[in-house]
């Protein structure tokens, strides 16, 4: 299977790429810059080209841009994706004095880039950092992917879980991306009050 990694020229997208690759996926890297994806990806021994390129040559598209860029990349790549799955793993957050908070927006970032794509679009890995998924071991953490189109979950489902030591979760419908966005932000409020790394297992289930 290839993997395209649209905006893959950040620290997620890097750290995605790496644990892909070392999973066994093809990877196309993507940017807006295509020098800046050649050479990330000739660095990390992956193809690399600009976000339409990646998109074209890819099976299944992970959106890693940042949030506020998220939706009108989406839009500006609809007829290079076509059918493809797509899964976002922005997380829409805003930060401020008293911590971070996640969007006042009514839906999540993934159901409003839904309905600009016929593709089906799941949203997921929230809760995994840069930090940790490119860490020297997967991260000992679980993973959590919720959609509507329950044959393209299964296929990211499979993906997730050969990025982490833990397990991936069906967290149900695309409506629920609007709590696996919010749990960015409690996250990123736990680690900087306590300074540290901090992922999610789920206990209690066979």
């Amino acid at each position: 299977m290839h993997v395209a990694i649209v905006g893959g020229t950040g620290p997620f997208g890097i750290a995605l790429a790496t644990r892909l690759r070392e999973a066994g996926y093809a990877v196309v890297l993507g940017s807006r810059d295509a020098a800046r994806s050649a050479a990330a990806a000739m660095e990390l021994g992956v193809e690399g080209g600009t976000n339409e390129d990646a998109v074209r040559g890819g099976d299944l598209v992970f959106l890693a841009t940042n949030a506020d860029a998220a939706l009108d990349t989406a839009r500006l790549l609809q007829d290079a994706i076509g059918s493809k799955p797509v899964l976002c793993v922005a997380s829409e957050l805003r930060f401020t004095p008293s911590g971070v908070i996640p969007s006042p927006e009514a839906k999540s970032l993934a159901e409003r880039i839904q309905a600009h794509l016929r593709a089906p679009v799941l949203a997921g890995l929230h809760s995994l950092a840069a930090s940790t998924l490119g860490s020297a071991e997967p991260p000992d953490e679980d993973a959590f992917v919720c959609g509507d189109d329950a044959e393209a979950k299964g296929v990211v489902l499979e993906v997730a879980e050969k990025l982490i030591a833990g397990r991936a979760f069906d967290a149900g419908p695309l409506a629920s991306a609007r709590a696996l966005e919010g749990m960015t932000a409690v996250i990123v409020n736990v680690n900087k009050r306590y300074r540290g790394h901090a992922g999610i297992r789920v206990t209690g289930l066979p």
